[in-house]
């Protein structure tokens, strides 16, 4: 069933900073809704139902409310959508002007708004799901609502098949569930051939350390545990975690942490096929305590860190990188 009669209550946003500027926009939602559900890395989905009598506006007011306030404080343009159903709002969000905007649709408009658009804007339908559909001669998402059942799920299997037909029609039941940014946060890596523990296997692991606590700092969450998982050639695997003496998101904390992990393995001639490393109970950077470091070297690395945050911003990710990570280039 839709919820049609519910009105245009559903708000899907866009950010253009991704996981940055994720935690400070949920914090400005639930100024509006507590019915807000985190989509990392670069989303959010609100309920705005409950809240319309609260704030004595209608819900097209909290969308422009939200999107000033985000701009106001947070310098963030959201891209919002508002809709009576999930899917109709994430579609209606990627409607919205790049830079920023809000497109709303109200339940009366749902076939109108939906129907010229190409099937690949349809929330839901990946690049695959496009291809096929549009090299079966269906191009548009007004086209697909013609479509019956039985023939979408020849085309995309059984339950891809009923959810694009129904997202066609405008039908999504799924609720929004109030979620918070998760509390772990993990990277793997699986070798091409054995390996054993040795130089490459170090750097493949100070390699994911860094994509781990780099993503920790745009995330503005710290760990207070890390967890290591070595999987063997043979089909077993080894795991073991260990309490990090501060919460921390630093290249260089959560690299003393991994090493001791690794070391505690005691690898002799265990071939490995993949490592698994996963930062454990975040908490927001701003509510952790940081002891105060009297130590020069180490506050001069931290300021190196900080200065490689803001290059790979500016130049992408990767852009500048440790150098014993170097030797993966030539």
């Amino acid at each position: 069933m839709t919820r049609t009669d519910a009105g245009a209550t559903v708000m899907h946003l866009r950010m253009p900073l991704g996981l940055r500027s994720l935690p400070k926009v949920l914090e400005l939602l639930a100024e509006i809704s507590p019915v807000t559900q985190a989509l990392p890395p670069a989303a959010a989905l609100v309920e705005l139902r409950g809240a319309l009598r609260y704030h004595g506006v209608p819900a097209v007011r909290l969308a422009e409310r939200a999107r000033v306030r985000a701009l106001a404080r947070l310098s963030v343009d959201l891209r919002i959508g508002l809709a009576p159903t999930w899917a109709i709002a994430a579609t209606a969000s990627a409607q919205a002007p790049e830079y920023g905007g809000t497109t709303v649709v109200e339940p009366d408009q749902v076939a109108d708004f939906l129907a010229p658009l190409p099937v690949d804007a349809l929330h839901g339908i990946g690049p695959v799901q496009a291809s096929a559909l549009t090299a079966y001669g269906i191009h548009s998402v007004g086209m697909l609502a013609t479509l019956p059942l039985a023939t979408l799920q020849r085309v995309l299997g059984g339950r891809a098949g009923r959810l694009a037909h129904d997202r066609a029609r405008g039908i999504d039941p799924r609720p929004v569930t109030p979620k918070v940014l998760p509390l772990s946060a993990a990277v793997r890596h699986r070798f091409e051939r054995q390996e054993m523990d040795g130089a490459a296997v170090r750097a493949r692991l100070l390699d994911l350390v860094v994509q781990l606590a780099a993503s920790l700092r745009t995330r503005e969450q710290v760990a207070r545990g890390l967890t290591l998982q070595l999987d063997f050639a043979a089909g077993t695997r080894w795991t073991t975690t260990l309490r990090l003496p501060e919460a921390s998101a630093h290249d260089e904390d959560l690299r003393t942490a991994a090493y001791r992990l690794m070391n505690r393995a005691g690898l002799q001639r265990g071939r490995l096929v993949g490592l698994f490393v996963r930062a454990e109970d975040l908490v927001a950077a701003a509510t952790a305590s940081e002891q105060i470091c009297f130590d020069r070297s180490r506050e001069m690395r931290l300021r190196a860190e900080q200065a490689m945050d803001r290059a790979n911003r500016r130049f992408g990710e990767g852009s500048v990188t440790p150098a014993a990570l170097l030797h993966k280039a030539a």
